[in-house]
């Protein structure tokens, strides 16, 4: 399948996303009160779940209690022997105003039948992330996220773990575990999804959680070369831009 899909016709992607307020008790009473109901199903069973610490470590991760600061988007360019690759950030405090921007990037440059997009756990994670923030910011679905009620195969969205799977269904396997497997110079040298909304809440350093995203851009790429079994992707071919 991998061979019939023309790199340049695929945009990679990650997101990052915290909580949406900093603080538990900046929630509506409503939220609150529904956050409270999601914490006692979520917590690990021999805890007492703390709502108010759970929020500030498990929100970002949940597209009604989360949002969006920043996603990293890259797409291979050049002569098919010496590919390069350009990955650019969109980030803002104001989820409304990134997440337009991205959609006009998706609809200017990434709107033919023959484009994909590609993340890993995007299925489970990125693509419908995305999807519901925008719905909630009333932004207008690009069409290759406006998937309902479309066939399988109609949907152009890659995901490098499921590709990894090879119809295993039972574990999640890491970007930076499949970056170590295949010698891929790891995205995280610096911070982890874990501390996303430390850096963003606490030290307000939205350029520092940027450049991890770019990071987890191009690791995917690196990844997916190797799939396709293409060779390497050089530090001296990368256009990272925050």
């Amino acid at each position: 399948m991998l061979d019939k899909i023309s790199l340049k016709n695929i945009l990679f992607l990650d997101v990052e996303t915290v909580p949406q307020v900093e603080d538990f008790n900046q929630l509506s009473p409503a939220l609150q009160d529904l956050w409270v109901k999601k914490a006692q199903r979520i917590a690990p069973a021999d805890q007492v779940p703390v709502a108010e610490e759970l929020f500030f470590e498990r929100a970002g991760i949940y597209s009604e209690f989360g949002k969006i600061v920043c996603i990293s988007a890259g797409f291979f360019y050049g002569d098919d022997d010496d590919l390069k690759f350009r990955c650019k950030a969109f980030y803002s405090d104001d989820e409304s105003e990134l997440l337009t921007n991205f959609a006009a990037l998706l609809r200017s440059s990434f709107n033919h039948q023959h484009h994909y997009l590609c993340g890993h756990n995007a299925r489970e994670f990125d693509f419908p992330y995305i999807a519901r923030r925008m719905l909630i910011n009333q932004v207008p679905l690009p069409d290759i996220l406006n998937i309902p009620g479309r066939k399988p195969w109609e949907v152009t969205l890659l995901d490098t773990m499921d590709l990894w799977k090879f119809g295993d269904y039972k574990n999640y396997t890491s970007l930076a575990l499949l970056a170590a497997v295949f010698d891929i110079p790891t995205p995280k040298d610096d911070i982890q999804g874990s501390d996303v909304a430390r850096v963003y809440w606490k030290e307000k350093d939205l350029n520092r959680i940027a450049v991890y995203c770019n990071k987890d851009v191009v690791t995917t790429a690196r990844l997916y070369l190797k799939y396709c079994i293409k060779g390497e992707l050089p530090d001296e071919n990368v256009e990272s831009f925050v």
